[in-house]
């Protein structure tokens, strides 16, 4: 029997949509008000939801003390409160849209997982916009 955990997470950061590559009116073209020089914020919400069998001895998918704490060291305290652009080392040479966030944050959390559960991470940029990936 398969069963889905998830944990609620959140985090503040800063971002800017660019490419260093374009010019700032292609920037401003495509990213609009995300492209301002001088950075803009999200207070971002996490979900993230573990999938696998129950264990027979502990009657757990996973503990959620185990994954509260991966998130708290993988995302938590890698972003919270951080210029994604300027001083988190994955976004160095990766535009920070939210597509992208959620895919580093899904390898980061997976990462620490045993490989037999499967992972999918829901990151709120605004109460109406998200994303999702399940690898």
């Amino acid at each position: 029997m398969r069963v889905t955990v998830s944990r609620k997470a959140h985090f503040n950061a800063a971002h800017r949509l660019y490419r260093q590559d374009w010019s700032f009116e292609k920037n401003d073209a495509v990213f609009g008000k995300c492209n301002n020089p001088h950075f803009h914020g999200h207070n971002y919400e996490l979900i993230a939801s573990v999938t696998g069998e129950i264990d027979p001895e502990t009657g757990y998918v996973i503990d959620v003390k185990i994954l509260k704490d991966i998130i708290k060291s993988e995302v938590e305290d890698a972003f919270d409160h951080k210029n994604l652009n300027l001083e988190v080392p994955e976004f160095k040479e990766l535009n920070p849209t939210a597509e992208n966030i959620v895919v580093v944050i899904y390898n980061k959390i997976k990462a620490k997982l045993d490989p037999k559960l499967d992972l999918e991470v829901t990151l709120y940029e605004t109460p109406r916009n998200f994303v999702k990936y399940s690898g």
